[in-house]
């Protein structure tokens, strides 16, 4: 018998059942939601485990495993997911390239096929950075310079979010591409009172394929999210990629957006 993959346990173990009180709150939702529950509970059963029989092992408790997104354990789950939609975009990488923080990325992914590396701090005096700059007041920063922007795990941080997206557009050439990510389901990276920035927003598919259409044509536009139930419970409380399998990592539920990545191509100049 072969075994089930990651997708069919999670079907199976997202069956839905009731209890008493459940089939109460069910009688005050609307009629076609109560239709669709019973629907549910007649193709897939009962819930399994049975209520009462979770084990929560070494995860009940009330503080995380570790704070530090599980850097000290290994490789994050975030980054994991990252680095497969940089890398699944890797020919967008080329030219001019802007990277936030530090040009890892640009040198991972883009390889030989980047002509000129930037990276922008809105702090002074850190290694490798060639733009000092706030993008929500990013005047000296020229238009149309750069071909590729890689913008991971920051629009969160910003507070005015929109006027960050109105500067990645302007300095974006015709033509250019903007690779970013930002949380979904995560771990507030608090860190206001010691540098400039905190964090202030967590997106989702849905909104920013609203924010980005204020900017980008619809079909200029692609939002990816990546994560399950399982690998958002794993990264809250700080474990590695290393601790999960590839087909738990790998499979992906909308309904769990652990990080939500966005490619967005600049339309070319026209006339």
């Amino acid at each position: 018998m072969r075994e089930e993959t990651v997708a069919e346990k999670s079907r199976a173990a997202g069956s839905v059942g009731m209890s008493g009180y459940s089939r109460r709150f069910a009688a005050l939702l609307p009629t076609r939601f109560r239709i669709w529950l019973r629907t549910q509970q007649r193709r897939r059963g009962l819930y399994w485990p049975p209520k009462g029989s979770v084990s929560f092992g070494d995860l009940r408790r009330v503080t995380p495993v570790s704070r530090v997104f599980g850097i000290d354990r290994g490789f994050p789950i975030d980054r994991f997911y990252i680095e497969q939609f940089l890398a699944s975009n890797a020919s967008d990488i080329r030219g001019r390239v802007l990277e936030i923080g530090d040009n890892f990325y640009t040198r991972k992914f883009g390889g030989g096929k980047v002509t000129s590396s930037d990276v922008l701090s809105v702090l002074e005096g850190e290694p490798g950075v060639t733009i000092v700059a706030d993008l929500t007041d990013a005047s000296p920063i020229p238009s149309n310079a750069f071909d590729c922007i890689i913008f991971t795990q920051t629009l969160q941080m910003i507070f005015d979010f929109r006027e960050a997206m109105r500067t990645l557009h302007r300095i974006l050439r015709p033509g250019g591409v903007l690779l970013l990510t930002t949380h979904g389901i995560s771990k507030i990276g608090r860190r206001e009172g010691i540098d400039r920035w905190g964090e202030y927003w967590h997106f989702t598919a849905q909104s920013a394929s609203r924010l980005f259409r204020e900017f980008y044509p619809a079909g200029a536009v692609k939002v990816t999210t990546y994560g399950n139930v399982l690998t958002a419970v794993a990264s809250l409380h700080g474990l590695s990629a290393h601790e999960l399998d590839p087909d738990e990592l790998n499979y992906r539920d909308p309904d769990y957006e652990l990080l939500v990545a966005i490619r967005a191509v600049k339309p070319p100049a026209t006339g």
